[in-house]
């Protein structure tokens, strides 16, 4: 158990980047998040290849994991938009409500019986977005985008959960990633006509830093967050990764200076987020012992 939180934890990092990149990245987040799914499909299908994990599935099982890779780069669609019309600060943090989103959903798709202390965690969680929804009316856009990118998540998650337990964890994440980006490029003709671009290609910088973000905080992130999923269940995994916006915001007042930024309310959110996190964890270790 310990060393699944040690992974876990580790992926946790590794997403506090993504944020980092999704704002340095010039590309609009459509654009960003299928050359995200391509690139890591890509790594994947190498890696599968020179560790020689066995593929041996049939194609209904491919199709099934690859569905589950549509919501995860939905879900990136709207976690880069929810960037772009705020900030890294304001995007991650509304990641945390996929711990509210996996509290309602799981108990509806996995027929099980709600859970009082998952509610109340989510409910804390909510009320810390709460009020970092209130303190400047210039990000609600980016708010509620990243309100819709937490559902998709946490959809991935509780789905993801059921295929971690029978399959390898890159195997899981190759399908996932080639079903997100043929999703994404089916659609992507439509979503140009009204956020049109003037080039599809990523410069120099671009192609760098995708690199970058689909080598380590794709592919070794989701490896890990699989791998970490056979042992702890999905909504304390899903509220461990709230700490990610701990990680995201120290980098973006250190790189983007975000810090001038955010006023009283926006900490006294984080505070509530925060808060939820670390009861749950503590809860979930008693448990687990």
């Amino acid at each position: 158990m310990k060393n699944s939180y040690l992974k876990l934890h580790l992926a946790v990092i590794l997403s506090g980047f993504t944020g980092i990149f999704g704002k340095l990245i010039s590309l609009n987040e459509g654009l960003l998040a299928w050359y995200r799914t391509l690139f890591s499909a890509l790594i994947l299908f190498f890696l599968i290849k020179l560790t020689r994990t066995s593929v041996q599935i049939n194609i209904r099982e491919k199709l099934n994991i690859a569905k589950i890779g549509c919501f995860l780069a939905i879900h990136w669609v709207f976690f880069y938009a929810s960037i772009k019309y705020s900030n890294i600060s304001i995007g991650v943090v509304c990641y945390c409500l996929t711990s509210f989103f996996t509290a309602i959903f799981e108990p509806l798709l996995n027929r099980n019986k709600l859970v009082f202390s998952q509610l109340l965690f989510s409910a804390i969680t909510l009320c810390g977005i709460s009020l970092i929804f209130h303190f400047d009316s210039s990000y609600h856009t980016g708010i509620v985008l990243g309100c819709i990118s937490s559902a998709f998540a946490a959809l991935y998650t509780i789905y993801n959960e059921r295929l971690v337990k029978t399959y390898d964890s890159k195997i899981i994440n190759y399908y996932q990633m080639a079903g997100g980006t043929i999703c994404l490029g089916v659609l992507m003709p439509v979503y140009l006509i009204f956020f049109p671009v003037t080039s599809l290609i990523p410069g120099e910088n671009d192609f760098f830093y995708l690199i970058l973000l689909s080598l380590f905080c794709t592919v070794g992130l989701y490896v890990l967050f699989a791998e970490a999923l056979k042992k702890i269940p999905a909504f304390t995994t899903n509220l461990t990764f709230n700490l990610e916006p701990v990680y995201a915001i120290i980098l973006a007042f250190v790189f983007f200076n975000e810090g001038k930024e955010m006023s009283i309310s926006f900490y006294f959110g984080l505070f509530f987020v925060m808060t939820s996190v670390i009861l749950q964890t503590i809860i979930s270790l008693r448990r687990s012992k």
